[in-house]
Parts: structure tokens; sequence; C-alpha cells
């Protein structure tokens, strides 16, 4: 069963107060097995079949140039006209254990000036991995999700037609052999590290596995793997450890986004008793013109226009409340929610508890 979540809004913005776990996680929900990953892939392409929203640089006429001179065809690249094919870097990755044969995704990006890839397909594409051998071959028609359009004078889009993908658009011409066991054990990394955390995973382990897994530190968990076990075999162990359920401890962590508003309160934060007021001064500046004019029938004078700025400033009432130190997340949300504070006022006082020391977690701010 998954995680509660409390989520508490506070006035105008989102403060989200993360509650005490209600049962355990998966083993294999918050770690990753050393060894086995996604590899990315990348390559340089044309996409062809544009409606003159193509390049107009000098690089492209010349690739195609070259591709066609590949098909048999001589071609001076002067007599290439480019605005219907554009530049483009195609990128994928290769999951792991992925088969030869096995269809992946594509990523089309144009490195050009192309205006849009809307209705163009991809040639033929090697991509190549980080060691600069090819593991797929890319090409098909690319999807955009977006359109661009312009006139002499005004011009539309939407979304990004510059990038597009190709479901499927790529075969696996060569394996990437995963080895994840190695010198007979099987490490695993924890996706947030945390020693209590570790521990619980060992302890897991171990109780199905006696003195089989061992902590190496708050991220990393090794498992003995049994002498001459089969490759079937040790799939087997894989899913059984990563279906035992630990107590997963999260760190008492603060994080405030002051771009959006938003906050986020760990389940552990606690505040020691502390006394907060705040209050805010408003200062109002306004502009006015006036005009003057003579009295009536007086013989000198003249009408004139004046000018005349007024300045308010109104200071709110900033109460002294006292705020108890808070164990759980509920109580902390209903005190803050009691003061009526809004975000932005939240915000301000996370980060002087911080500074006074009265706030028992980690500040991020982002």
């Amino acid at each position: 069963m998954p995680r509660r979540l409390l989520i508490a809004s506070l006035v105008a913005a989102a403060v989200v107060l993360i509650a005490p776990a209600a049962s355990a996680e998966r083993i294999k929900d918050i770690v990753d097995i050393q060894g086995i990953r996604s590899n990315p892939l990348q390559g340089y392409g044309l996409v062809v079949g544009l409606a003159g929203t193509g390049d107009t640089t000098n690089l492209t006429p010349r690739v195609l140039a070259n591709v066609l001179r590949r098909q048999g065809l001589s071609v001076d690249p002067a007599d290439v006209d480019s605005q219907n094919v554009a530049s483009v870097i195609v990128r994928a990755e290769l999951p792991p254990f992925a088969g030869r044969g096995q269809r992946i995704d594509v990523e089309v990006s144009t490195i050009g000036d192309a205006a849009s890839l809307q209705g163009g397909t991809l040639l033929i594409t090697p991509l190549r991995g980080a060691d600069a051998r090819v593991y797929a071959v890319a090409h098909g028609p690319v999807i955009t999700g977006g359109f661009a359009a312009a006139g002499q004078a005004s011009s539309v889009s939407k979304n990004h037609p510059t990038v597009g993908r190709i479901p499927g658009g790529a075969n696996v011409e060569r394996e990437e052999p995963a080895t994840f066991v190695q010198n007979g054990t099987l490490t695993l990394n924890l996706k947030n590290p945390d020693f209590s955390t570790a521990e619980d995973i060992r302890a897991a382990i171990d109780a199905v596995f006696p003195a089989a897994a061992e902590t190496l530190d708050a991220g990393t968990v090794r498992i003995q793997v049994p002498q001459g076990l089969s490759r079937s075999r040790v799939a087997a162990l894989i899913d059984r450890v990563g279906l035992l359920e630990v107590n997963v401890d999260a760190p008492a962590v603060v994080v405030i986004n002051e771009r959006t508003g938003t906050i986020i309160v760990g389940e552990n934060v606690g505040i020691s008793t502390v006394a907060i007021s705040h209050g805010n001064l408003s200062i109002v500046t306004q502009e006015k013109d006036y005009i003057s004019q003579p009295l009536p029938f007086a013989r000198a004078g003249t009408t004139a226009r004046t000018h005349r700025t007024d300045i308010t400033a109104i200071e709110e009432e900033g109460p002294l409340s006292v705020v108890d130190r808070k164990v759980s997340v509920q109580e902390l949300a209903r005190a803050l929610n009691a003061m009526g504070l809004t975000p932005r006022d939240l915000i301000a006082i996370f980060q002087a508890l911080k500074q006074s020391g009265a706030l028992q977690a980690e500040l991020k701010v982002i």
C-alpha cells in the first residue's frame, strides 16, 4: 500500500506536508541494481520532406550531397536546395536487456535554423554509444506535437515544432550485456542514501537469506550470491529480494520554492518552542493631477495644472504567537494554519527559524 500524503493548502499557494508512513516500501522501488542501467545513444541525421521550413545553412546541402553520392548519384552541393531538409541530432536510450531487433523510441532535434520539422521523415541514421559503436539504427516519420506558420508580417507557433519524436523509430542492432553479478555479489544502490534505510534492507534480506547481505555505506547494500547458482535462479533471487518490504526513513527537510510560493515539509520536521511575530508594512503611493484656476471675476491669475503625490503607510498587526514543539506533520500544519499566514509569510518565517536554530531540519531553497 503506498505511503499516505497529507497536502495542506495555506491560503493562496501550496504547502505540501508529507505524513508519516502508513506502510513499508518494496526494495525494488527504492534501489537500483548496480550494472543494470540504460545507455544513451546519439547520431547525426537529416529530416526530409519539409514544406519550406528546413535549413538555410551551408552544412545541410553538403551532407545531403554526400548522402546522394553514397546512393550512386553525383550532385554538386550548390545545386541542392535545403529548404525542405533539416540537419538534426537524433537521441535514444538503449534500455537494459534490450535484444537485437527490439524497437525503441527516438527524439529528433534541429541543429540549424529550420523553423519546423512538421511532416518530415528521418533518413536512416546510425545511433552510436559513448564507445563510438553503432547500437541502433533510426528512421521514420517525425511527430512534432506542434506547428509553426509565418507570413510577411506575422507568425504563429504552438509548442516546439523544432523537436519531434519517432515512437519505435529505432531498431536495436547490438546488445549491451548487463553484468550485474560481479565476483559473486549483487550490489544494491539506494536512490536516497540513508543509513537507517540501508540497515533495514540488510535486515530484511538476512531474515530470508541468513548472513547474505551487508551494509557498505548509506547508499550501498551488498548481497552474496550462492556459488553455482544458475542465471535463472539469480533472476529468481533478485525477484524475491525486490518484493521484500522495508520502512523508508525520510530525512527532516523543508524545501522552499520562492518562485512559485511552494513549501514542502518532511514528516520528521520539528520546531523548538518559539514565539513568532510577523507583520507587513505596506506603502501606497498615489500620483494625482489637480487644476487650479483664479476666483470668478478676478482680474489677475491664470488656470494652471498642478501635480501632487500622496503617500500612505499601512502597517498590519503582527500578534506574538507561541508555537510549541511539534513532532507530527499534522500538528505542525494545524499550528501554522491557525496563525493565518500566507505562503510568502511562511517562507520568511522558515528562513528566520533556521537562522535562530529553532527549525530542527535542513532547509533547502530551490
